[in-house]
């Protein structure tokens, strides 16, 4: 049986204004006060950060950024950084997710830098990969998900990385409805946990907590958090519904 702690987190996406998210979350701090054995965190869109850091105060809620820019200031319109996350009380910022990737262009180069911005800064990146349904179709999971590791983590390697949490999200399966079976997202959980034991060292390989996220819901969270090697889940739509998400806090706990 695994000793590494359920990590649940909620990825609000460009959802939210900040009076939505102070209720929201309010609601949310009420629904899993009571739940133990789990830890779970929520990525509000950045104008909310501050709000929700007031509201999460003394809870045992984290706070994550839903981005970063690796550089620490500079003439980087529209961008936010590390500092500025961590000024604000984010511990965790989510990195390389698919819809960076595939909308905003995002490659494995520029990910590697935010991902050593973000370990140098002391905030735990969540590093996200996963391969589309034309990959998956042409058999290249394991190639893709290995490559957007090793590249991903190419400047920080040397470190160790305890700390660091893994998102497994097929991006077949982001928004769409379709979620992988418990049965391939634990066989894809497992080959990350084998690769980053060949790259970090299996201690802390063994130590890496790796999220799934595809269509989370209330009513698929037990089944997946029932494999071995999927320690909790990178939740998009159904976080946005405190009781839902809570619901999802609660199969991890169990």
């Amino acid at each position: 049986m695994s000793e590494r702690t359920p990590f649940i987190v909620g990825n609000w996406k460009m959802y939210k204004t900040v009076m939505e998210a102070r209720e929201a979350l309010t609601l949310l701090r009420v629904a899993v006060r009571d739940v133990n054995g789990v830890d779970c965190g929520v990525a509000p869109p950045f104008p909310a950060l501050d709000v929700c850091a007031d509201i999460l105060a003394g809870s045992h809620i984290a706070l994550a950024g839903q981005n970063l820019y690796p550089e620490d200031e500079g003439a980087f319109t529209g961008e936010v950084s590390a500092p500025m996350l961590k000024a604000v009380g984010a511990t965790h910022v989510i990195l390389g997710h698919s819809e960076r990737r595939h909308l905003f262009g995002e490659d494995d180069a520029l990910i590697a830098r935010k991902v050593k911005a973000a370990v140098d800064r002391e905030l735990v990146p969540i590093l996200c990969v996963g391969e589309t349904q034309e990959q998956r179709e042409a058999d290249e999971t394991v190639a893709v998900v290995t490559t957007q590791l090793s590249r991903g983590l190419a400047e920080v390697k040397g470190a160790g990385l305890p700390n660091l949490v893994v998102a497994y999200e097929p991006v077949w399966a982001i928004g769409t409805g379709l979620s992988a079976t418990p049965g391939q997202a634990q066989h894809v959980h497992a080959l990350i946990r084998d690769f980053l034991g060949d790259l970090l060292g299996p201690t802390n390989a063994a130590q890496i907590r790796i999220q799934y996220g595809g269509s989370v819901k209330p009513d698929n969270a037990a089944e997946l958090f029932a494999e071995p090697d999927i320690d909790g889940a990178l939740v998009g739509g159904a976080s946005l519904d405190p009781d839902s998400f809570a619901a999802i806090v609660e199969a991890a706990a169990r």
